[in-house]
């Protein structure tokens, strides 16, 4: 479904979403978060590459533009319904079987710590079929991988739009590894976070 018309919901019911950014990663979350509805239920988890030298403000940013708790991931913390949570500058940040969150200081992947593929690969293992990933912007090939494998094991599939993107490298190297369930503009996919949190919560 390669459409900015959501014609009809997926029949799957999600229960977390995963989204991965890099370059122009900022704009593109604060953009899709803005569609979302004060008391949105299902979890969010983001992964955003950003310099690890300094203490990231990226919560606060977010936070006011959001109407829902933003938190950085803490270690082993459970997953809670209805809570955004972006991942820690110089920690990869992973999902458990038991949905629990897990930081580790394991080799770069892609120059990046944290690397947007370990937290889909995890939360792919993690939930199955209830997952939506989305890959946004960004100027390397992380997340590609997760994302493929994401699709492997059921779950939902999205890719930004590569000429929406404001650095098109991360999108198209995931288009190149799959076709996804949908390739949307920025707007498109804050409706259809709406639409799925409508149907399965």
């Amino acid at each position: 479904m390669n459409s900015d018309v959501l014609d009809t919901a997926p029949a799957s019911r999600i229960e977390a979403i995963v989204i991965g950014a890099s370059a122009g990663g900022v704009e593109a979350l604060l953009n899709i978060f803005g569609s979302l509805e004060p008391g949105f239920a299902l979890p969010i988890i983001v992964v955003l590459h950003l310099p690890e030298q300094r203490r990231s403000q990226l919560v606060e940013v977010i936070a006011r533009r959001v109407a829902m708790p933003v938190v950085e991931a803490p270690d082993k913390a459970v997953i809670e319904a209805g809570t955004l949570y972006l991942a820690a500058p110089g920690y990869h940040l992973s999902v458990e079987q038991d949905r629990s969150l897990s930081l580790s200081l394991e080799a770069r992947l892609h120059y990046s710590r944290p690397a947007i593929d370990y937290l889909f690969e995890s939360a792919a293992d993690a939930y199955g079929p209830a997952l939506l990933a989305v890959l946004l912007t960004g100027a390397n090939q992380d997340g590609a991988r997760g994302l493929a494998q994401v699709k492997r094991l059921g779950g939902l599939t999205v890719v930004q739009d590569p000429d929406e993107a404001q650095v098109a490298t991360m999108p198209e190297a995931a288009l190149a590894q799959q076709q996804p369930d949908y390739i949307l503009p920025l707007r498109g996919i804050g409706r259809l976070l709406v639409e799925l949190e409508r149907t399965s919560c």
